[in-house]
């Protein structure tokens, strides 16, 4: 999935918002948010990639 930048730029700020805010009411260690910072590290590899 290639996205243009100012797209990935917005998913990248969403889905770490998501994150957060998921860790912040469960845990840093919850199973959905390793799932959502591996999307959002999957996100930033594709990033740098088509910098």
């Amino acid at each position: 999935m290639i996205l243009l930048d100012k797209d990935i730029l917005t998913e990248i700020e969403n889905c770490r918002n998501e994150m957060i805010l998921l860790a912040m009411e469960t845990s840093f260690s919850n199973t959905k948010v390793l799932e959502i910072s591996t999307k959002l590290d999957q996100l930033l590899n594709e990033y740098e990639l088509n910098k």
